[in-house]
């Protein structure tokens, strides 16, 4: 598409908002708590649902970012193409924005544990400023190898990718952890 490749993270995150809008509007988080279970343990089952939905979404990524990268290395449409591309820093920013969205989203939405509109409005400017960044980077001289095309510079970009999932984890887990002990605070 003629827009940055990223954004189809942003509708990934817009369906989990969905789920909570959806949750929110039928007293989920209510008849949550009335459950045998700690308050915590409703906070933690939000955030997995959530790291379920963004590792799937991930996985497709993963898919066809290889295929783009093997079956079609030489494609003119990804060659003339002045946006990011399919490869390993793509996908190291894909969960950058997933943390982003647990951590402001999510960890917002347990501030109150009803409103999600803010919180939401704050992801959207994130995300598209973490997009900006990404597309920015590899127009910067000494960056080109954030953009190539084919496995070279896989080194640089494999670690990169490593220390996206290390952002994303501890994010989440950080995050996961804040909204629980803001929840036990929160009268339902």
């Amino acid at each position: 598409p003629g827009y940055p490749i990223l954004c189809g993270v942003f509708f990934a995150c817009l369906g989990i908002f969905q789920g909570y809008q959806i949750n929110r509007e039928s007293n989920d988080i209510l008849y949550s708590v009335l459950l045998p279970v700690s308050k915590s343990d409703v906070v933690k089952a939000k955030y997995l649902a959530a790291a379920v939905l963004q590792m799937v979404t991930f996985m497709f990524c993963i898919v066809f970012t290889f295929i783009r990268m093997i079956v079609f290395p030489q494609a003119l449409v990804y060659e003339n193409n002045v946006l990011m591309a399919a490869n390993f820093i793509y996908l190291a920013f894909i969960l950058l924005i997933f943390a982003c969205f647990n951590a402001v989203f999510i960890g917002g939405f347990f501030k109150t544990a009803y409103g999600i509109g803010k919180p939401f409005i704050l992801f959207i400017v994130a995300n598209f400023s973490i997009i900006a960044v990404a597309e920015a980077l590899h127009h910067i001289p000494g960056l080109e190898w954030m953009n190539v095309l084919d496995f070279g510079f896989m080194a640089e970009q494999v670690m990169s990718l490593v220390m996206a999932v290390g952002v994303y984890v501890a994010v989440t887990i950080i995050s996961c952890r804040s909204s629980c002990l803001r929840f036990e605070k929160i009268d339902v």
